[in-house]
């Protein structure tokens, strides 16, 4: 597919050593040349791809020297877009690479629209669009662990599967045409029911065993919701600093200091917890205190994992158990703290209200306790379950959504087999999964949806 040339900052704005501006179309080369000047007084068109050469950018216009430069030659179809790219290597700063983007734009490139580049490589076969959507997954990585997910589908790993399943129906629904169209023999209704059953009932099992990866994968992604609660000065801002291992929240003896919710990243045994410490959960007269307890008060609804501190230096309250109402049916792990004073919390009464939650006890004073916490963690969501390398985790929304309504045909599919529904009948749902499997990939989806898929990217990548 031929398109324009397009010109865009492939670096995050702002100082540093290096920035690159990227230009992909047939003419990149040819509007290149228009702004370099090689030392060695070659042009760009003659030089082979895959090449850099050390010159100068200039106005064409007023003849200046605008930056000194690398720049690399990639001829396609061997490059990410299958198209001609050029990569002007300047200094990183942000007046000198925003001059050598208009001077490209001037030159006759056009600006990129979010996420052109990678849409182009889609659009001319380079990439599916599961591999597309896993380069946005892995820029957005927040540990080792969601890196290698992003890579492996990256690499095509969930486009095999899918590919593979989608063969399958293929070569099923063409089987029953055949049976459809040459129905002289006696058992081939008989037959064509017994290949449904059999090839339904394998796909359905492979999607299964993809969903159950989905929760994992989803929370690679996107990262565990947890939310710490507890009574004021109980340890919720220490717990934060200790996990963070960084002073980002104000620790004093004084209740109430945290007066608003503060969020912050941490990485956890390879998963990602997007940790939120709230105001300590009271009744107070101080309004900007008492805001900060209703904004806690939403975030637990919205949270995956709730970190209920409670002080073991204290007797507990009724404010205590009342947290414990307030996180019934929730994914919690309670954690008595302050170890290193003299106990007085009943523990007996603390296991008898938490149930079959976690408890753990810390010293976060002392710096005690928080390995066991990191492995409540990281037991609670994987069970070690995530050390195999070779597995496909299913991370993204879209493809999750299409998964389950996939398994839903193949559902109809067995369904109407059991209910002696007609062959040509039960090919529809079939045919539904194997277009619904093609929307993962790309194949059977919609332009409106490539658009907004690619929105959503950096400008530039």
């Amino acid at each position: 597919m031929e398109y324009g040339t397009i010109a865009a900052i492939s670096t995050p704005m702002g100082e540093g050593a290096i920035a690159i501006v990227r230009l992909s179309g047939e003419e990149a080369i040819e509007i290149a040349d228009r702004i370099f000047r090689s030392a060695g007084g070659s042009k760009l068109a003659e030089v082979p791809s895959h090449t850099i050469h050390y010159g100068r950018i200039i106005d064409p216009k007023s003849k200046e020297i605008a930056e000194e430069v690398m720049v690399s030659v990639m001829k396609g179809p061997r490059t990410f877009t299958r198209e001609n790219v050029v990569e002007i290597n300047c200094h990183g700063g942000i007046v000198s690479v925003n001059r050598v983007l208009q001077l490209a734009l001037n030159a006759g490139a056009e600006l990129a629209e979010p996420g052109e580049f990678t849409k182009r490589a889609f659009l001319n076969g380079r990439i599916d669009l599961s591999q597309a959507e896993a380069v946005m997954d892995l820029i957005r990585a927040k540990t080792d662990r969601a890196m290698g997910v992003a890579l492996g589908q990256m690499e095509g790993r969930l486009s095999k599967l899918i590919r593979g399943l989608r063969q399958d129906i293929i070569e099923t629904v063409a089987h029953v045409e055949v049976n459809i169209d040459y129905p002289e023999y006696d058992d081939v209704e008989e037959m064509t029911h017994r290949l449904l059953v059999e090839k339904a009932t394998h796909i359905k099992a492979e999607l299964q065993k993809l969903l159950q990866t989905s929760e994992q994968g989803k929370i690679l992604r996107e990262g565990l919701s947890t939310v710490i609660i507890g009574r004021p000065n109980v340890g919720k801002s220490s717990l934060l600093n200790s996990l963070v291992q960084e002073n980002k929240a104000i620790v004093t003896d004084i209740p109430g200091t945290t007066r608003d919710v503060i969020e912050e990243y941490v990485n956890v045994r390879g998963v990602p917890l997007r940790l939120v410490d709230t105001a300590g959960i009271r009744e107070t007269e101080d309004i900007v205190e008492r805001i900060g307890v209703e904004r806690s008060r939403q975030v637990l609804k919205e949270a995956d994992l709730i970190l209920l501190v409670l002080n073991s230096a204290d007797e507990l309250t009724k404010e205590d158990e009342q947290l414990f109402v307030a996180v019934e049916g929730m994914d919690v792990i309670v954690i008595s703290n302050k170890t290193d004073l003299p106990q007085k919390v009943d523990m007996d009464r603390v296991r008898e209200i938490a149930g079959n939650h976690q408890i753990v006890t810390t010293s976060l004073l002392e710096e005690e306790g928080i390995d066991d916490l990191e492995q409540a963690i990281a037991g609670m969501f994987f069970q070690g379950q995530l050390e195999a390398a070779d597995m496909t985790y299913v991370s993204n929304n879209r493809h999750i959504a299409l998964l389950h309504q996939a398994l839903q045909a193949i559902d109809d599919v067995l369904s109407g087999i059991d209910m002696g529904t007609p062959i040509d009948i039960i090919q529809i749902d079939l045919t539904r999964t194997w277009e619904l499997l093609g929307e993962i990939i790309g194949d059977t989806v919609q332009e409106s949806l490539i658009d907004q898929l690619f929105s959503q990217f950096c400008l530039g990548k």
